[in-house]
């Protein structure tokens, strides 16, 4: 204390190094020493001290004090690096691994860091650098096998070097290394942390975890910032590699195949106003050689491009490797099975669904005896320990039946995996907003006396009054395609609509459902609930069909497109127009994680041309149009927030007496209900985050990163719409707030609610048949007397899905699935 006291009162000191680094609460730190120029002799501490002190050389003493100020005084730094290892590496790396080795020995190749400073230095007009540093004991360490290793170096810097704010990380290696973090010790501010998570290959610049508005971004770092910008943007030419980091728009013109036939070809999604669909990372590959237009396609095995760091890291490769194994045996012995079966059926009696989830397919003798290599399939069962056996889906988990009823059928609705078609019914009978020129008029059958008996007395116009009528409609979705859908093998639809009525006890039951053909046909019927055997298995098949409907639109719109295909162009218009050290960029990064890899496995195998979900629903090739139809007539970024969206469908009214403005009008709606609670702390956290950083309008209008971003996102990423009035503007910190939390809302819990319950409610395909064979029997035809004298043998017939082509896809790795 003493000599704090005396050091105070010298108005010339010197920094000198502590020679000595000492270790703090896990902090390594070096703090340099005031000392007196007065004191021409070694100081030294008095014994209590804790750390020793520099002499002081008589060169130094006789320094004078302006000298001094011209040459200040050198000390030391340390980086801590963080690398994480590769669990498995494959023969490549491995000899590139021994031959990085061999260079490191002679001393020509190394890993090297250099520290920027925030600060200009005045005679280069450049930031200030320090010198190159080589990491220590990358050879020494090369077979460590921990999962994250380790390694430091030193740097000499001056007292005028300032803070660091970035760090240039060169790779001489020939592999490439996942650098996680560095951080920086011996600065008198404390530890500087740069979280990298990324891979490096060659020159890469990193900043530190501090973050800044354009405005306010220190001079050193400016330009460093727009370069990176640059870089990741490219120049929109040539085709990316695997290593690259480019982020670019392109059209969805690679789902086809047309070289491998007419069958093959798929129209291009995006561009048109036929066709109009967000836009999807760019890979640049060459177009075929029979369509100019269409993009080459890469098939499996060999990887899509998306930017190096939006790959799957190695836990998630490996979980996707896994259950991809267990999809191809589960897509494989059901096939053998329908093949060898003497009618060539899959299934034909629900207790075949059931064997999946009792006994897989195992200890099944007269059947594996007819397969050709039995043997061979036979060790395939003792390898894969059990993976041939389905999990059994927890819709059917307590009570086997539960699907069949009609209140499990409604509870789905508001409750189950696409919670989110359900409407408030506002006028009756339903009117259709399909073009009359086009699809001709489109009246609904539906009519007073099919639903009047099941209103508990009401008449129709009081119940939808008094919110007690609502709807599923899937007419206006499914009805352009029908023609094309049911001229297709083995593949029948109807276009439907379900109308529900809430009863006295706040629960939904279906009263009726409109079954529509195409418009060549013009035929329209109305099913109703059963009154005998006959008419409770018409019934029956006509919910299986709406289940047919709901499926499709599930997947294709409501989960493929509005939470994936929709939020790419806002991900990649992120990367290139936000700065990693861009508050909003920090906040959006965990929920980019992973998606545009997610998306690039979806156009390679899941709704490419044949794919996954062609094979899988009704609609087959029409799949994706229907996709692009939803966008162009259903979409708006407006109306993708829960409140507006429970707005729009009528099933909630504002109340700005409510925590979120809204009150339900179905009290029990549990997606509703849960999903507001999500919802207000989402946007409650953005808020809080927003106000932090912009106290004021002029500083959302100023931020050139945050308008570019918005913007390149509509106009580009979103081409197609970019003249519609819709979008919300981007002036204040509520409307940022707003756009935030529907994007975030998005990739998170609007993901989650209809995505991880396929398997518990789609596992049993007859809960939720997504291809359905047949139409329901007419009285005029031959099969109707089959279906008459027997109909539970004919329901599984007519539920008969490929279905293990289906169930492999819930058993997929989830190509359309991130957490």
């Amino acid at each position: 204390m003493a000599l704090a006291k005396e050091l105070m009162g010298f108005s010339s000191k010197v920094f000198l190094h502590n020679n000595t680094f000492q270790q703090k609460q896990g902090i390594f730190s070096v703090n340099p020493i005031l000392v007196p120029l007065e004191n021409r002799r070694v100081m030294r501490l008095r014994k209590g001290a804790r750390f020793p002190v520099a002499a002081i050389s008589e060169d130094l003493i006789k320094t004078t004090p302006a000298v001094l100020a011209e040459k200040p005084i050198h000390f030391k730094v340390r980086a801590v690096v963080t690398v994480r290892n590769k669990i498995k590496e494959n023969l490549k790396e491995t000899i590139l691994k021994n031959l990085d080795v061999i260079n490191d020995r002679i001393g020509t190749r190394n890993v090297a860091l250099e520290l920027i400073s925030t600060e200009i230095d005045s005679k280069t007009k450049s930031p200030k650098k320090s010198k190159e540093a080589a990491l220590k004991d990358w050879l020494k360490k090369s077979n460590v096998k921990g999962e994250r290793v380790n390694y430091t170096t030193e740097f000499i810097v001056d007292s005028n070097f300032g803070i660091p704010g970035a760090i240039n990380v060169t790779n001489k290696h020939q592999r490439e290394f996942f650098l996680e973090s560095v951080t920086i010790e011996g600065f008198a501010s404390g530890a500087i942390h740069f979280p990298c998570n990324s891979w490096v290959q060659g020159k890469r610049i990193f900043f530190s975890n501090k973050t800044y508005l354009p405005g306010d971004t220190p001079a050193g770092l400016r330009k460093l910032r727009e370069k990176e910008l640059i870089n990741l943007r490219g120049d929109g030419k040539g085709v990316r590699i695997l290593s690259d980091r480019i982020y670019d728009f392109d059209t969805y013109n690679d789902l086809g195949n047309p070289d491998e036939g007419v069958e093959h070809t798929r129209p291009t999604l995006g561009g048109s106003q036929d066709l109009p669909y967000p836009r999807r990372c760019r890979t640049g590959r060459a177009p075929t050689d029979t369509d100019m237009h269409a993009e080459s396609r890469v098939e499996t095995p060999q990887p899509m491009y998306v930017p190096r760091d939006e790959q799957f890291d190695e836990s998630k490769q490996k979980t996707f490797a896994v259950k991809r194994l267990k999809a191809v045996l589960h897509n494989l012995i059901p096939g053998l099975k329908a093949r060898l079966s003497a009618n060539n059926q899959d299934f034909n009696r629900f207790s075949d669904f059931d064997d999946l989830y009792s006994d897989g397919l195992q200890g099944q003798d007269e059947f594996f005896k007819k397969i050709p290599l039995s043997q061979v399939v036979t060790n395939i069962q003792e390898c894969s320990q059990g993976l041939l056996k389905y999990d059994t889906p927890k819709i059917i988990s307590k009570d086997k039946f539960a699907w069949l009823r009609d209140d499990e059928f409604a509870r789905q609705a508001i409750a189950g995996i696409n919670p989110i078609n359900i409407e408030k019914l506002k006028v009756f009978p339903p009117v259709s907003m399909l073009d009359p020129e086009i699809y001709g008029q489109q009246e609904s059958a539906l009519k007073e006396e099919h639903i009047l008996g099941q209103l508990n007395g009401m008449t129709v116009q009081q119940a939808i009054v008094e919110n007690k009528l609502f709807m599923i409609n899937y007419h206006d979705i499914y009805v352009p395609y029908l023609d094309g859908i049911n001229a297709l093998d083995g593949r029948k639809s109807y276009a439907t609509r379900t109308v529900f009525f809430l009863t006295p006890l706040g629960t939904l039951k279906p009263i009726a459902i409109e079954l529509s053909l195409g418009p060549s046909s013009k035929s329209k019927s109305v099913v109703t609930p059963p009154v005998d055997a006959t008419t409770n298995w018409k019934w029956q098949f006509a919910k299986a069909h709406v289940c047919a409907n709901d499926a499709g639109v599930h997947q294709l719109v409501n989960h493929w497109l509005r939470t994936h295909a929709c939020t790419e162009p806002f991900i990649l218009s992120a990367h290139r127009q936000l700065s990693a050290m861009h508050p909003i960029y920090k906040l959006l990064d965990p929920h980019m994680r992973y998606t545009l890899d997610i998306n690039a496995l979806a156009r390679q195998k899941l709704i490419n041309a044949d794919g996954i979900i062609e094979s899988s629903f009704t609609p087959g090739r029409y799949c994706m149009e229907i996709s692009s139809a939803a966008y162009k007539n259903l979409w708006r970024f407006d109306m993708e927030g829960l409140p507006a969206d429970l707005i729009r469908r009528g099933m909630a009214v504002p109340d700005p007496t409510q925590p979120n403005g809204v009150k339900l009008v179905i009290e029990d709606y549990p997606y509703a209900a849960d999903g507001l609670l999500i919802w207000s702390a989402i946007e409650n956290w953005v808020r809080t985050y927003v106000n932090h950083y912009y106290s004021r309008p002029s500083q959302i209008c100023n931020d050139k990163e945050l308008q570019a971003w918005y913007s390149e996102s509509i106009n580009v990423g979103h081409a197609d719409f970019r003249h519609q009035r819709w979008w919300p503007t981007l002036n204040s910190s509520e409307d940022l707030v707003s756009i935030l939390t529907i994007l975030i809302w998005t990739v998170s819990a609007q993901h989650a609610a209809i995505n991880f319950g396929q398997y518990p409610y789609g596992g049993y395909v007859p809960n939720r048949p997504p291809l359905m064979r047949k139409l329901i029997p007419e009285e005029s035809e031959l099969e109707y007397g089959n279906f008459i004298a027997d109909p539970q043998k004919d329901q599984p017939r007519l539920l008969t899905t490929y279905c293990f082509a289906f169930l492999a896809y819930h058993a997929h790795p989830r190509v359309v699935d991130h957490e």
